[in-house]
This record gives C-alpha cells, sequence and structure tokens, in this order.
C-alpha cells in the first residue's frame, strides 16, 4: 500500500508539478512581501509576462517538432521597427516617411504580422528544404533581421506613435490590453495544437520524423508553417512590445528568445521532440514572470535575478533530460 501511494505521488508530481512549483512560488513571495497579491501587482506580472509568452506559444510548437528558433527576438525587433514606422503620427518629429499620413493601426499591425510570418517562412524553408539544423538557419536569422532592423532606422529609434497602435499596450478599464492579446493567443494556439490534424501532425513530426513522412504527413510543408506560425507570433509580439513601450528601437527584444524558449522548457515542452503542451508554456511563462517580480519586490539585484533564471533553466532541461531517459 505504501509502494501505490509512492507511485501515486510521483505521477501526481509528474503530471501537476509545474502547478505546485508556481502554487509554492506564489505562496513563497506573498508570505515574505504581501503586496504581491494586490491586483496591480498580479496584472503587472501578467503584462510583463505576455511579450515573452506570446513568443512563447510560437516556440512550443517548433520545440515539439524537435526544432529551436534564435531568432525570435530579432524577428520582433525587425517586425516592430517596420510597424512603428507606418504607425507614427502626422505631427512626429523625424517622421519615418514624411508624406505619408496617419495610417489606420490594422496597416502597421498587419505588416508586423506579416513581416513575423515571412522570417518564419524562412526559417521553415531552410530546415524543411535545405536540411540544415534549424540551430544554423534561425542563428542566421539572428543575425540577418538584427541588421535589417538597424539599416532600417539608420540605428535610430522610432516614436510617436498613434494612439490606435498603442492602445495594444494600453488597458481596458483595469484589463492591459497586452494580457487580453496574450489569452487571446493561447486561445488559438491550444485549439490549433489541440484540435486539429497539423497539431497532432507536429507531435509526430517530433516523435519520429522518419515514421511521420512513411505514414503521409508532409513533413516539409508542415515544418514552414510551423515556423511561419512561430514568426506570426513573434509578429504579434513586436506590436504588443511597441504598444507598451510607445516607440521601438532596432535593438530592442535582445535576450527575448531565450526567455522564451526558457518558458517552453521550464513548462515541459521536450527539446527531445514530441512532448509539449500550451498549457505548459503559459505556467512557464508564468512562473519567469513571478520569478523577476518577485525578486524585484525582495530587493535582488538584477544580475542575480538572471543568474536565478539560468539555474532554472539549466535545471529544467536536466529533469527533461531524466525523464526521457526513463521512458526509452
Amino acid at each position: 500500500m505504501a509502494n501505490e501511494n509512492t507511485l501515486d505521488w510521483a505521477a501526481f508530481f509528474k503530471e501537476y508539478g509545474i502547478f505546485v512549483i508556481l502554487l509554492l512560488m506564489v505562496l513563497a513571495v506573498s508570505v515574505l512581501r504581501p503586496n504581491f497579491l494586490t491586483a496591480n501587482n498580479i496584472f503587472n506580472v501578467l503584462t510583463q509576462s505576455s511579450i515573452f509568452g506570446i513568443m512563447a506559444l510560437g516556440l512550443t510548437l517548433i520545440i515539439i517538432s524537435k526544432g529551436i528558433d534564435l531568432g525570435a527576438g530579432s524577428v520582433l525587433a525587425f517586425s516592430g521597427v517596420v510597424a512603428a514606422s507606418l504607425a507614427q503620427t502626422d505631427g512626429a518629429m523625424g517622421k519615418y516617411f514624411p508624406n505619408l499620413g496617419q495610417l489606420p493601426w490594422i496597416i502597421p499591425v498587419v505588416v508586423a504580422l506579416c513581416i513575423g510570418t515571412l522570417c518564419g517562412f524562412i526559417n521553415g524553408s531552410l530546415v524543411a528544404k535545405t536540411g540544415i539544423p534549424a540551430f544554423i538557419a534561425t542563428l542566421g536569422m539572428t543575425t540577418v533581421a538584427r541588421g535589417l532592423a538597424l539599416i532600417y532606422t539608420g540605428g535610430r529609434p522610432i516614436s510617436s506613435l498613434s494612439s490606435g497602435f498603442t492602445f495594444f499596450g494600453g488597458k481596458v478599464g483595469i484589463i492591459p490590453m497586452p494580457v487580453v492579446v496574450w489569452f487571446c493567443a493561447i486561445a488559438v494556439t491550444w485549439v490549433l495544437l489541440g484540435y486539429t490534424s497539423f497539431g497532432k501532425s507536429i507531435y509526430a513530426i517530433g516523435g519520429n520524423i522518419k515514421a511521420a513522412e512513411v505514414s503521409g504527413i508532409p513533413v516539409a510543408r508542415n515544418l514552414i508553417l510551423i515556423y511561419s506560425f512561430g514568426g506570426l507570433m513573434c509578429g504579434l509580439a513586436a506590436v504588443v512590445f511597441a504598444g507598451r513601450v510607445q516607440s521601438m528601437h532596432p535593438g530592442a527584444a535582445v535576450g527575448y528568445e531565450l526567455t522564451a524558449i526558457a518558458a517552453t522548457t521550464i513548462g515541459g515542452t521536450s527539446h527531445s521532440g514530441g512532448i509539449g503542451t500550451v498549457t505548459g508554456a503559459v505556467i512557464g511563462a508564468l512562473i519567469l514572470g513571478v520569478l523577476r517580480n518577485g525578486l524585484t519586490l525582495l530587493g535582488v539585484h538584477p544580475y542575480w535575478q538572471q543568474v536565478a533564471e539560468g539555474v532554472i533553466i539549466v535545471v529544467a532541461v536536466i529533469i527533461d533530460m531524466r525523464t526521457n531517459a526513463s521512458k526509452k
């Protein structure tokens, strides 16, 4: 009986351990800093988590397919600066297109999404058609997209954005719009991954790409779609980022891809492929958000916060490797 109980607890923690960790973190910070659980601070945590949380949704699909995307932050910056240049007000100083009137907010938003999707499409095409490792393809995109952002802006920030565009970084009543956008993206990704044949094919490709090909899954096409979706999420994150900051700099979002990868890894998405959930990615992003916010409230220096985040990532990967090794 004792042995059965032990197995039950092990199974419970394996299934719900990530939720338990998040709950324990929230309780610990709440005890040390009671102001953590105020409505204002909770919304602050959600808002801070939203940008890399959105990126993590795209990376979840990519990592489940046994891929990686190291260029997500650069794609965000490139998408953001182009969109911001089209979202400037009429009277903006240093207007990027001086002869162009103020455009409807939908145009820069669509442009950001299209640029992000195009960058993802290129990544997916390189991986699917040339056979080069995703690590190399997306590393190349890191420098290309960042370079294009710098060339496009001349290294200068773009500001004075229209209120329609910055609305995506504002609030509806007390609800932050970045959180609304993130939750909408979560819903779309959850349906896509869990309730479509495309979602099932992602798990099959990550589990065994040869078997997926033999079973008739169009692997090359689906890989392109997977990376395109990842790019789409980067474009969406760019809109939220620019809306929050109310400007865009070509050097923005450096290292964001690592935070997004960390969120998916902490959430249980396996780098061995074929394993991962949207829920896990969301919880992983929230754990990082609570960690950062909690350490800030506790007065921990930002440099030490980076150390703590790095340790958590390494531990998550070790757990992932041990879990997958035990399954073999």
